[in-house]
């Protein structure tokens, strides 16, 4: 697995290309802005970009799904309980910052299922508390976890916006990550 991250956005969210080097598929993780920057980056890396994965559904993860779907044919698969959020932008942030993005997943996903997409694996992991249907992708076979904004480098989600949660974030940190091996690897939603 190729793994690319752009850093776009206001909020300079960690946008993360996956391209399987076989095949040259890819899936895009958390495209939250800047779709047409994103598009060209895409185009140099000469890959096909078949699938969208959203660990949350904030504005600043999901603005830049539309153009990209729509650009790539992609498929945006998220985490079921996820789907209230992203449909509302008073809950999604979105409407805060003057706009409003309302997306509904084309595939919604459930805790420990599987994903076998783009020549590559990955584990869903439920991880609540940032967000009610925050999730990770774990690839055991790669050593990487994409955890959006559940967990920073020396730093955890915040849980103030709607649907978070203090109390489930520590759990899903102590229970659901922090048990993976400790040879892997996680990729945040923003900074190093």
């Amino acid at each position: 697995m190729v793994i690319k991250t752009y850093p776009l956005g206001i909020y300079e969210e960690n946008i993360y290309v996956l391209v399987d080097e076989k095949s040259r598929d890819a899936c895009i993780v958390d495209p939250g802005g800047n779709g047409d920057i994103l598009i060209k980056n895409i185009d140099l890396l000469n890959c096909n970009v078949k699938y969208i994965l959203l660990t949350h559904g904030h504005f600043d993860h999901i603005t830049g799904v539309a153009e990209l779907a729509a650009a790539t044919r992609a498929k945006t698969y998220a985490y079921e309980d996820e789907k209230d959020l992203m449909m509302d932008p008073a809950l999604n942030g979105s409407s805060l910052m003057g706009y409003e993005v309302a997306l509904e997943p084309e595939v919604l996903l459930k805790d420990r299922q599987n994903l076998e997409i783009a020549g590559m694996r990955f584990q869903v992991i439920h991880t609540p508390g940032h967000t009610k249907g925050g999730c990770c992708y774990y690839s055991e076979e790669d050593k990487v976890v994409f955890c959006g904004d559940t967990l920073f480098m020396e730093s955890i989600g915040r849980t103030d916006f709607p649907t978070g949660n203090g109390r489930e974030l520590i759990d899903s940190l102590k229970n659901r990550l922090l048990v993976l091996p400790g040879d892997v690897t996680a990729y945040p939603g923003h900074g190093p």
